[in-house]
This record gives structure tokens, sequence and C-alpha cells, in this order.
């Protein structure tokens, strides 16, 4: 089978691989972060993972928008395995922008004021002290760990291609300029 190996433009691979670094912080902020109560304030690392939360939420929209503006690279023939690739990335997609937004929710139900960039003031998506908002905190918390699992998917089907099809689909995101890509040839 041979497929022609071209690159993502350097945007679409930036805003990834600055959406990956966002993540991991993230992730590293929120399992080292006090549990939130009621009561707990909007400072420290609860205050970072609100920024992070918000600039992920951003940098998906962004990412979002250009997705629908640039193309892709050129694809071999169709398959089962394209098939399960589109509908993966459309659930990290959704991923990126229901667990930043529940969790909007469940900040607005605790009183927290969220600003993009640290500036600009977003609305309340909830209700201070909304039961409602409150528990979209627990929806949020799964959902992150579902977003993580697919996650984990992504970086495992990426290297599936590059160790076992060798298709070059890994260099086509990679930042490296000077990658030599594979042969395609099976």
């Amino acid at each position: 089978m041979k497929q022609t190996v071209t690159r993502y433009d350097a945007a679409s691979r930036y805003l990834h691989w600055l959406t990956a670094a966002l993540l991991a912080a993230q992730f590293v902020v929120a399992l080292t972060m006090p549990d939130i109560t009621r009561q707990t304030p909007a400072i420290g690392l609860v205050a970072w993972h609100l920024s992070l939360g918000v600039t992920i939420l951003g940098l998906t929209a962004i990412r979002l928008v250009w997705a629908r503006c640039r193309s892709t690279p050129v694809r071999g023939v169709k398959s089962i395995l394209h098939t399960f690739a589109g509908i993966a990335h459309k659930g990290l997609y959704a991923l990126l922008v229901i667990v930043p937004v529940l969790g909007w929710i469940n900040a607005s139900a605790r009183g927290y004021g969220l600003k993009l960039l640290g500036v600009v003031p977003l609305p309340a998506l909830s209700a201070n002290g909304s039961s409602f908002g409150h528990s979209m905190g627990d929806v949020h918390s799964f959902l992150a760990y579902v977003l993580l699992g697919a996650i984990a998917l992504h970086i495992c089907a990426a290297l599936y291609h590059h160790w076992v099809l060798r298709d070059g689909t890994l260099h086509k995101m990679l930042p490296v300029q000077n990658q030599p890509e594979p042969s395609t040839t099976r």
C-alpha cells in the first residue's frame, strides 16, 4: 500500500502541541490541588486550574476554527481506521469543550469569577450556590478522567501508526521540520 505522507501546517502542529502541554499541566495541577469544598477560595493551585481550563477552552475554540479553514494532509485509501480516527478526533474535541464548560458551570456555582487571559471577565454559567452547578463539578471530574483515557488512546494510536503500520501518520504532527519521512511502501 502506497500512501502520500505530508505534514500538517505549522499552525496546526503548534496548536496541537500547545494543547498537549496545557493539558499535561492541567492534569498535574488538578491532581495536586486541594479538594474543593464549598468554602475553598480560588487561590493558588485552584486559581491555576481555573486559568488553565479557560485557556484550554479558548485554544480549543481557535483549533476548531483553524481546522475548518485549513486542508488536512493527503491520505491514502479510506479504511475503517480512518473512520475510527475521525470518530476519536471528534470525541476528543467534544471533551476538550465539554470538560472546561462543566468546570466553568461549577466555578460559577462557587462564585469564582473567570477571566480569559486573566483580563476578559467571563459570564457566570450558573447561579452562585446553584445545586446544579455544584453537581456539574462531579460530572466535570468524571469526564476529565474520560478525557485522560481518550488522550492515552490517541497516543497509543499514534504509536501504532508509527511502529506497526509505519505509515508516516505520526510524522505529520511532529514539530521538527527536518524529520525524515519513512518509506510508506509495504
